[in-house]
This record gives structure tokens, sequence and C-alpha cells, in this order.
């Protein structure tokens, strides 16, 4: 049982409003690329001695925290708790998707755990269902049921499709090793809402999206961090016809018309150039 849970960039990101809970209303178009981990599942042995009902080991790039914490696992608890027929299972989780990069490797970890138990194990959960569990998990996890381009709202739970194909174009990404807390990255922001809204900016030409297709965290985290906003500069030099920080950073993507080789340019950063 295997799935290959895949990455997402925002094309545009807005903080609206703070709630009352103290979480803050977004408006964002999350888009999916083709940068996957690999999850793969097994049934335990009943033999097999464990004091955990899902044993996860994760590989490929390091993932900081108790791998018991890890949203795989918390997935598997979640369902768990309303299918105690669920059998005790392995995983092994391939982390190909940059860590603290805002491209939502671990809550696209998180949905791929959902959807695999869900149709493995014939617990018969509806798409809206499976939305509404990943919901509890995280903000971003209820995107990556679908995974289609989607306007999302709210915390990002509230999602509405998008008619939007970047097929043919080639998607450049880099992440400096410089983790950007979520927590920190909101405290610097002052809510706001754009005069125009990013659903209605990603319907125009991708030529015309710079300068007006805009990521409101990039401001705060580019003061803080220089060399992150460097990286958009030179993807912009490098000839990308948009650029931006993916959702609070630190990787940010570029929009090519042509591929090339981008180790040649940030040869100390992770850097992939995918064909969308």
């Amino acid at each position: 049982m295997i799935l290959f849970p895949q990455a997402k960039i925002n094309l545009g990101l807005n903080v609206v409003e703070r709630r009352p809970d103290g979480y803050h209303n977004l408006e964002t178009v999350f888009y999916p690329v083709p940068l996957q981990d690999a999850l793969e599942v097994q049934v335990m042995a009943d033999e097999f001695p464990s004091d955990v009902d899902c044993d996860l080991k994760v590989t490929g790039i390091s993932v900081e925290g108790d791998e018991r914490r890890n949203l795989v696992v918390r997935a598997y608890e979640l369902l768990k708790q309303e299918f105690p027929q669920l059998p005790r299972v392995h995983a092994h989780l391939y982390k190909a998707i940059p860590t603290q990069a805002g491209m939502g490797g671990g809550s696209s970890d998180c949905a791929a755990m959902l959807t695999l138990l869900n149709r493995e194990f014939r617990l018969g959960l509806t798409e809206e269902q499976l939305i509404s569990r990943a919901a509890r998990l995280g903000a971003d996890c209820p995107f990556f049921i679908v995974n289609r381009p989607a306007y999302a709202e709210g915390i990002g739970e509230r999602l509405q499709p998008v008619g939007l194909d970047l097929g043919g174009w080639f998607l450049a990404v880099v992440r400096p090793d410089i983790p950007v807390p979520t927590k920190e990255a909101f405290a610097l922001i002052v809510p706001r809402r754009p005069a125009v809204n990013c659903r209605d900016l990603v319907a125009r030409p991708v030529e015309q999206w710079r300068g007006v297709l805009l990521n409101d965290f990039e401001k705060s985290v580019f003061a803080q961090h220089p060399e992150i906003g460097r990286v958009k500069e030179q993807l912009y030099e490098l000839g990308a016809v948009y650029s931006a920080m993916s959702g609070s950073g630190s990787a940010v993507f570029g929009l090519f018309r042509k591929l090339f080789d981008l180790s040649d340019y940030f040869p100390n950063m992770f850097s992939r150039m995918i064909k969308l």
C-alpha cells in the first residue's frame, strides 16, 4: 500500500484578518506540484512486539521532532478512534519535499495517510468526510485530500475549485537552509484585504502576475532573512516570468519557459526544476 504525497505552492497569499481564536483568515490559491514524498503502509504482524499501533519510520530529508507526533501517526490515531477495527500498521515515510518550506509536505503526508487508510481498509468515508477529518489535523491538510487547484479561505480549510492549468511551464523551487517558524512569520503580519483577490489575479495570464500577485509574508520574512529575498531576485534575473515565496517560507519558486540546471546557481541549497 503506497501513495506519493505531493507538495503545493501558494499563488498569492493574503492575511486578511485576525480571528477571535487567535488564528488568521487567509485568501490564497493552492496549486499542487509534482514534488513528492512516498508513504508506504503495511499491516503489522500480530506477533510483532510494539507499544504503538502505528509504527513510523522516516527516511530521506531529515525531519525534526518525535516521530510519534508526526502528522502521519496523528492521522492514523484520529481514524483509529472512529474505526477501532483498523489493524496495527508499519508506516515508512520517505521525505523528498523540503521541510519548513511552506510547501505543505507534512500536511500532504497527513492527507495521504487518511486517504490510504480509508481506501485500503474500506472505511467508506467520502471526500467531504475526509476533508472534515483532515481539518482537525492542520489548516493545509484538507487541500491535499482534493489535490486540485483551489482557492482557499478561512485558515485554509474552505476550498473552491479554480480552473487553472500551468501545464507546460517549468517550476524552479529553491529552499535556503533557513527555517522560518510559522508562528514567527504570522507575528509580524499586519492583516489587510487586497484591492484585487488572488482568485481573480490567477485568471490573468502568468505574464501579468509579477508585482500584483503577492505573498503578504514576504515583506517581513525578507526583512529578517535577506538571503531568502535574494533567491527571488536571482530567479527573476535568471528569467522567471513570475516568482514568489511559498506559504510562510522559506522555499521560493519561479515559473520559467525553459528547463535548466538550477544547481549551477544555488549550489548550497535545496533546488529542483520540475515540469508542470
